[in-house]
């Protein structure tokens, strides 16, 4: 007998000469890889071999301790190849003590780390498994079908359970024994209990090394898909398309009223989401080479508009209070009952947490994870409707506010959505109140030489929503506007750039041709709604936990991707804190997708922490509208800006001023 060591597990056993490493490895329960069963064909089981003397174990390992490479390793070309110095597992064979290594690669539960979308560290954990059999042709006269033949040859080859099979896939395996090369590979989905048969889903003729998923976070505005090998984890592509749904309104509430004033509009909102995912999909497929029938899920994550719409279910119980989910479970189901045309897939939508806190906020929770530190962080994704989550891992709380959707430039009188000719940066000249700004698609500041000929081949069409947070932000250190957010008529002799505009006054921020971008009154007072709603949610939850410091802020979204923390701190956007402390983490919600897409530990620890997180609902709050009128201020009526004032010179306090603004004591400036 020998000893055989397998790291980096640490498992050991003993076994008799010539059984394969492979056979070794899965008698004691080692994780590693296999599509083929052991036929040398899918290159998943690599081993990496250890020479030497290794004290610990007792083994002194040589060369001789596995089989030289015979016929198959030295003929192979399967679809992974063979790394240097690597031995198949299935075909090489033990002959003496041996410590072997799995590499991270060989391993089902494979640990990655992304950083494009913020994954982190996660373990790889499919719901699937793909196997390769060999079936052999049936006689005329023998008593056998072809889906009995597959199941019984899935459970012997690979050594499980004899799987069920679905009404589905019952139509493929014909085809799938028939047109194969003396082989087929079948899908199998895990079920939820160990103790129970996994499900034959899908079956293709001959050998298949890969399998996918579609991980997709819902916006209101747009629609972000990732397309996953859920082997690997690898991210192999990304996509976005606009909401269609925007042409029945650009918020959620104009939504559901469409659907309430206008019948059957329930089923327009559906088909047009529908429709959407189903151009997503084909995008993401073209883009990674990957054909439909071999995606296995889609994972898809929402507010709960979104969610309900996208499910088919009457989203108008969202609209008034007392604002009843028809479910706050995850929902899953084959991707055509949703009109997905992804013919081998399931669907699983995320759980929701609140009639306004939805699976997309869930998807933000299981990335962030303000459920496992121990320092309060609080979580907001910035949109149309903004979620925030505050917690550590002793309790957790969950609001939304109503922002409308001025942030993303919507409504104002010179916003437009970010894309090329849109004014992403300002800053303005304290003394002269000159501006000077980036926008996209165009390297030079506005100030810089070449600016003006990139202009004209790309042309300034607007101000998108990171750009109207510095503009207001800047306006305000520049003293143009109030603290109550009031642009000072008294500077019209001062600067050119300040515009009396009917009754109210305007900051012209760029002119040239036929376009004139102004700031107006109403611009400023739409962004002070927005934020004050954002504010007196996040100083709600804040209450709700007992005035904690909070001192980790992040923010999510692809708006909150591109806001600057310290203009944030100054429109008063979030609490004042630490800067390093605020930082934004992209598309949480998208992240979280993809990690219950690839994860089903992953998955299912979203479920049961969404179910802890304890929602405040802003309407029914009764400190809301006190602590929404003190939020209109900039940065705010009374709270203190300490760390804000260590890196940036403010304005004095105002002894008073509209909208509530007033009171707090005047701060005295720092150079």
């Amino acid at each position: 007998m020998n000893r055989v060591v397998f790291t980096p597990s640490g498992l050991d056993g003993n076994f008799e000469d010539g059984t394969t490493v492979l056979d070794a490895a899965r008698k004691l329960g080692v994780d590693i890889d296999s599509v083929c069963g052991g036929r040398g064909i899918c290159g998943r089981c690599q081993i990496t071999p250890s020479i030497g003397n290794f004290s610990k174990w007792g083994i002194d390992a040589k060369q001789e301790a596995l089989s030289a490479p015979g016929e198959v390793e030295i003929d192979y070309h399967g679809n992974r190849p063979l790394v240097e110095g690597n031995r198949l597992g299935c075909t090489a064979k033990i002959c003496g003590d041996a410590v072997i290594d799995i590499p991270a690669t060989s391993q089902v539960h494979r640990q990655i780390v992304r950083k494009d979308l913020d994954l982190g560290a996660i373990v790889v954990d499919p719901l699937f498994s793909l196997y390769y059999v060999g079936v052999s042709p049936s006689l005329l006269g023998e008593d056998v079908t072809a889906s009995r033949e597959l199941r019984n040859a899935v459970a012997q080859q690979h050594n499980i359970a004899v799987p069920a099979i679905t009404t589905h896939a019952l139509q493929q395996v014909n085809l799938a024994i028939d047109k194969g090369d003396g082989g087929a590979t079948v899908a199998v989905r895990h079920s939820a209990s160990a103790s129970e048969p996994g499900c034959i889903v899908a079956a293709w003729p001959g050998f298949v090394g890969a399998m996918y998923g579609i991980a997709v976070d819902i916006g209101s505005t747009t629609v972000a898909g990732h397309l996953c090998d859920l082997t690997s984890g690898e991210v192999l592509s990304s996509a976005g398309v606009m909401n269609p749904q925007i042409r029945f309104g650009e918020d959620l509430m104009s939504r559901v009223s469409y659907v309430m004033m206008n019948k059957g509009g329930e089923k327009e909102l559906t088909s047009a989401i529908r429709n959407a995912l189903n151009l997503l999909v084909i995008e993401l497929a073209e883009k990674a080479n990957v054909s439909a029938d071999k995606i296995l899920e889609i994972v898809m994550v929402g507010n709960p508009i979104m969610h309900h719409i996208l499910l088919g279910i009457d989203p108008t119980p969202l609209g008034a209070a007392p604002f009843v989910l028809a479910t706050d479970e995850a929902t899953s189901g084959e991707a055509i009952e949703l009109d997905i045309k992804l013919p081998n897939a399931r669907f699983y939508v995320g759980p929701c947490i609140a009639g306004h806190v939805g699976a997309d906020t869930a998807g933000a929770i299981l990335s962030e994870g303000p459920h496992r530190g121990t320092d309060m962080q609080l979580l907001i994704d910035v949109g149309t409707n903004a979620e925030i989550v505050l917690g550590d891992n002793t309790r957790q709380f969950a609001a939304s506010s109503p922002t409308g959707p001025a942030f993303e430039g919507a409504q104002l009188s010179c916003g437009q959505r970010a894309t090329a000719g849109a004014i992403e940066k300002v800053r303005i000249d304290r003394a002269t109140l000159e501006p000077r700004f980036k926008a996209i698609g165009i390297e030079q500041w506005s100030d810089e030489q070449g600016f003006a000929e990139a202009a004209e081949e790309t042309p300034i069409t607007g101000v998108c929503g990171s750009g109207i947070i510095e503009v207001i932000a800047e306006m305000y250190l520049s003293g143009i506007i109030s603290q109550d957010g009031v642009v000072q008529g008294s500077l019209v002799g001062a600067s050119p750039r300040i515009i009396g505009d009917d009754r109210t006054f305007s900051y012209v921020l760029y002119e040239h041709g036929d376009i004139r971008l102004l700031i107006t009154q109403n611009d400023i007072r739409a962004i002070q709604l927005a934020k004050a709603a954002l504010r007196a949610g996040i100083d709600l939850l804040v209450e709700h936990a007992g005035s904690p410091q909070v001192t980790d802020i992040r923010l999510a979204g692809a708006f909150g991707a591109h806001i600057d923390p310290t203009y944030a701190m100054v429109l008063g956007l979030v609490p004042d804190c630490p800067l390093p402390g605020v930082r934004s983490v992209g598309n949480a919600a998208g992240a979280g997708a993809v990690k219950a897409l690839l994860s089903n530990s992953q998955r299912k620890e979203m479920e049961v922490a969404v179910r802890k997180v304890v929602k405040i609902e802003t309407a029914t709050e009764p400190r809301f509208q006190d602590l929404f009128v003190a939020a209109m201020a900039f940065p705010h009526a009374s709270a203190p800006t300490p760390y804000l004032a260590e890196i940036i010179t403010l304005p004095p306090r105002a002894e008073g001023g509209a909208d509530g603004s007033g009171g707090g004591q005047r701060r005295r400036r720092r150079a």
